[in-house]
């Protein structure tokens, strides 16, 4: 009798421990942005509507921007053009779904040097699609991020200080505007 509690007792413990167990596998979708990004912004007056840039950067799913390089479309005086006049840095959060839509979310801010003080934040939504899989990588294509954007400092003119609205298309896409809205358009 002891012998069959003992049986029993080891059965329904090892019975309780395999509950927990499951295979390791993966249901993530894995997206590398890469490439030129080009942001335009509205809402801006003065020399706070001169904002407009190119980028390049390039992140996988989720984690700090690799930012290799930022260059205003407008010299104006709340950023300086030229090596080490700005300083870039910037996160974003990307979720891929099995049919390969793209969502997310990026932040992207830009410290100016000369004049020193200056600070550009966007702050937006990303969507695009994905060739990636649970056991590979895809490149994120037709990536747009649509938000908001906040100038701070007032260094080197008055009006070097703003808020508006921005649209950001990956590869240099056509982009337009139309009073506050933005969209773009396939190269």
């Amino acid at each position: 009798m002891k012998k069959l509690g003992i049986l029993t007792v080891l059965a329904l413990q090892i019975a309780v421990c395999a509950c927990g167990t499951s295979p390791n596998t993966s249901t993530t979708n894995n997206t590398q942005a890469t490439g030129n990004w080009e942001a335009i912004l509205t809402g801006g007056i003065q020399q706070a509507s001169l904002l407009n840039f190119v980028t390049t950067f390039s992140v996988t799913n989720s984690g700090p921007l690799d930012i290799t390089g930022l260059s205003f479309f407008n010299s104006g005086a709340c950023f300086g053009t030229g090596a080490n006049a700005t300083t870039e840095s910037g996160s974003a959060k990307l979720t891929t779904a099995s049919a390969g839509s793209v969502t997310g979310t990026l932040t992207l801010t830009v410290n100016s040097q000369t004049p020193s003080g200056n600070s550009l934040t966007l702050t937006g939504d990303l969507t695009g699609t994905s060739n990636g899989t649970t056991s590979t990588t895809g490149t994120l294509s037709n990536g747009v991020v649509v938000g908001t954007w906040k100038l701070t400092g007032g260094q080197g003119d008055p009006s070097c200080t703003g808020t508006g609205s921005f649209v950001m298309c990956q590869t240099l896409s056509s982009t337009t505007t139309t009073g506050t809205t933005a969209t773009c358009t396939a190269p």
